[in-house]
């Protein structure tokens, strides 16, 4: 087979020297534009995992690097004045330089060709080759020649970084941060050979111009940071390499393949440098195209092959990459934080590192993060771990952080609550959660979404509802939280085991900030007018003097997923022209005014809170940043915490799932309003709950599938924990956790009853 790699970086050598040991028959040429040993940037990071793949693919390879190489295992963050050390990371560093050499002898060696100096602007030069594969980085040519079909995308960032060296050695990856009177300043430094390190800086564009490096010539530039991070130095220089200040671009490709030619590495896709090497994906990327082509002896087969497997894998990097890229950019909204959770935080990052994998890779660190979460709790024992620390708002003291999410049931008959309400919502409070919250209960009858919902608005809902709060009271020891909505423009339909339609037979006239109906076969709402707000907000205040008759312990109010309150925050839902439409300032007023009537009626020693859709995940929709200021003039007017969810608002909405999806939003309202946030969004593990916590991200973790398979969730997530202070209902004592012995040899206390 005749092989062309167009562009000779460490992804098209690799691939090229792969192949070439696979079958000494095949015909490989590796073209590159630049002259041998001519490179840019400094050191390339490597994973104690991605060295073990170049090891198991050509030792050769492997032992030549790895006979240069600079390891560690320790993650440094220094930060106001102190040193964080993080241990068990392993990564390893080597010249980029260095590599390349090492590459090209081991292509040479192999029988491939390599040919320098030389621009491909036309391929059909190599229009004979069986495969040609574009490894022309991330200003490929190729990629734009054939843009129609790879249909690139790319992610141009805020922030400004360049990519410098210095003869000071660091024995960790170490991320240093200096704040001055122009802002924050942050780098990314690892030693990658005897003599030098790589130290990339980086900062956000204000930063940047307000410390004139927008301007500054090289040598300013290096004199700017040289005095900045001098204390780092240790009297070293900064060194460059035709080194420039550039933005990070997120390379995507909605394709890799057009007949013959496959793109590879940077060509293809980039992840940023803050997650480690793109080099290292870029030669994981060799690795599996030599394998489809070693198992698809047709080229075409081959390339689609590659990329049906490699994709997911390079997509959940991305990902990483991508979140890992935004901590720095944000790095500034976590400027308060103390040392300890500010190291947490970064090293947590990207999910890739948890607190329980945190403890296993170095103990006595993550026993300084427990420790340190705890000490936030006064009388709280040192070792609990932060999901079962206490969290008080107002008068009211959570026993723990863990949440049972409101969950429409539509079990109700006329808005009342029933057995089927006391047994589900009962059995979750005894399952050890600190709080539990009812599914949202409507204001009005009007304001129900379906016939089957729950409501606060006639005297018997009152007298059903305090059953329910006083069985959770009497039997746990959680706190139930109830929270009210009006439906708005979402109201008027089945029960979705029936489908869901908007009702016929049986509807009621539906509210909303603007005529806008939900979707083609919803009813089209009357916009309200200040009669039928006055009306609203007097539903609301009603119902919360009835919550208070009823002994709920908080109150939280709906402003999300497209209900009526919602309505009025989303300009793709407020297209009014008075006083409550237009900016966010006016779109915001009237929820804003029903939060005080509500906030004023309620009891001062209860705490309230506010669940807001952060983004509707549509393009020119609310926003998280729109978030941060609605959550800011929540607390002005006394909300405890803000509930923060996200879309659900308009349909045609596009949401990026995963993991703890919905919990950067909280993170990012929590950090900048300075407000208390609980957090939602696929968060299924107990590590999950105490990574949210320790990092600051939450202050509370909401679940509800989880709690739906399983009432217990929180007493089982104790028990593997070996947690054993959450209380148990008495009458399950039979099956309480085992009482493990301490280091005395004795008995330790058993878990509390109920």
């Amino acid at each position: 087979m005749r092989i062309v790699c167009l562009g000779g970086g460490p992804a098209g050598l690799y691939f090229g020297l792969l192949m070439k040991k696979l079958d000494p028959t095949h015909d490989i040429t590796v073209v590159e534009r630049n002259a041998p040993g001519e490179t840019f940037g400094w050191g390339v990071v490597f994973s104690d995992e991605t060295l073990g793949y170049l090891e198991e693919n050509d030792r050769e390879t492997h032992e030549e690097i790895t006979r240069t190489f600079a390891h560690w295992d320790a993650i440094d963050v220094k930060y106001r004045g102190q040193v964080v050390r993080s241990g068990g990371h392993g990564f390893s560093g080597i010249s980029r330089r260095s590599l390349l050499q090492i590459l090209q002898k081991r292509c040479a060696s192999l029988g491939v060709k390599l040919v320098f100096r030389t621009e491909v602007d036309d391929i059909s030069a190599y229009a004979d080759a069986d495969l040609i594969v574009a490894a022309d980085g991330v200003n490929s040519k190729i990629r734009r020649m054939f843009a129609d079909t790879f249909r690139p995308s790319l992610d141009v960032r805020h922030s400004k970084y360049i990519w410098l060296g210095t003869r000071k050695l660091f024995d960790a990856f170490t991320f240093i941060f200096e704040e001055n009177a122009h802002g924050l300043f942050q780098v990314h430094a690892y030693r990658f050979d005897p003599e030098t390190s790589t130290f990339i800086v980086e900062c956000d564009e204000e930063s940047w111009r307000r410390a004139g490096l927008a301007s500054a010539s090289p040598e300013e530039t290096l004199a700017y940071l040289e005095k900045l991070f001098a204390s780092h130095l240790g009297g070293e220089k900064l060194l460059s390499n035709n080194a420039s200040w550039i933005n990070f671009a997120t390379v995507k490709n909605a394709c890799w393949r057009k007949d013959n030619i496959v793109l590879l590495g940077d060509a293809a896709h980039t992840a940023h440098f803050s997650i480690g090497s793109g080099t290292k994906l870029a030669m994981e990327d060799a690795i599996g195209l030599a394998a489809a082509c070693e198992r698809h002896k047709n080229p075409i087969a081959a390339i689609e092959a590659y990329e049906i497997e490699r994709r997911p894998v390079v997509e959940r990097i991305q990902k990483a990459a991508q979140d890992s890229l935004v901590w720095f950019e944000n790095a500034k909204r976590y400027a308060r934080f103390e040392p300890i959770p500010f190291a947490f935080s970064l090293v947590s990052r990207s999910k890739k590192i948890g607190y329980q994998n945190l403890k296993l890779r170095d103990p006595a660190f993550g026993a300084e993060v427990t420790r340190e979460f705890a000490a936030q709790c006064p009388g709280t024992p040192l070792d609990t771990p932060p999901m079962f620390t206490p969290l008080r708002l107002r008068g009211l003291t959570l026993m723990n952080r863990v949440v049972v999410s409101s969950m429409c049931m539509y079990s109700a008959e006329n808005g009342l609550v029933s057995d089927f309400h006391l047994v589900h919502l009962g059995a979750r409070a005894m399952g050890g959660a600190g709080l539990v919250a009812t599914e949202m209960t409507d204001v009005s009858r009007d304001g129900r979404i379906s016939p089957g919902c729950a409501g606060m608005y006639e005297p018997e809902h009152v007298v059903a509802w305090r059953r329910i709060v006083d069985f959770v009271h009497a039997r746990s020891r959680a706190a139930i939280s109830l929270q009210l909505g009006h439906a708005g423009r979402k109201g008027a339909t089945n029960v979705p085991w029936l489908g869901g339609e908007p009702l016929g037979e049986g509807s009621w006239p539906l509210l909303g900030a603007s005529p806008i109906a939900y979707g083609p076969k919803n009813q089209v709402p009357r916009e309200m007018n200040r009669d039928d707000m006055d009306h609203v907000k007097a539903d609301f205040v009603r119902a919360v003097h009835m919550a208070e008759e009823a002994g709920f312990d908080m109150i939280e109010i709906h402003m999300a997923h497209g209900y009526l309150l919602a309505t009025f925050l989303s300009p793709l839902t407020n297209v009014r022209t008075d006083a409550y439409g237009g900016s966010l300032e006016n779109r915001m007023r009237y929820p804003l005014e029903v939060f005080t009537a509500m906030r004023e009626a309620w009891p001062k020693e209860r705490p309230m809170s506010v669940r807001i859709s952060a983004t509707d995940w549509v393009p020119g929709g609310f926003v998280c940043e729109d978030a941060v200021v609605v959550a800011r003039a929540l607390k002005e007017r006394g909300c405890d915490i803000i509930d923060v969810s996200a879309g659900q608002t308009v349909p045609g909405a596009k949401p990026v799932y995963g993991r703890m999806y919905q919990t950067p939003f909280s993170d990012q309202v929590r950090n900048e309003a300075g407000i208390p946030t609980m957090t939602v969004g696929n968060i299924s593990t107990a590590d999950q709950v105490n990574t949210i916590l320790a990092a600051r991200r939450a202050d509370l973790c909401v679940l509800a599938r989880p709690h739906l398979k399983n009432p217990n969730w929180t007493l089982f997530a104790a028990e593997e924990q070996g947690y054993f202070e959450v209380p148990w209902p008495v009458m399950y004592s039979a099956v309480m956790p085992p009482r493990p012995y301490n280091e005395r040899g004795t008995e330790r206390p058993p878990p509390r009853k109920t």
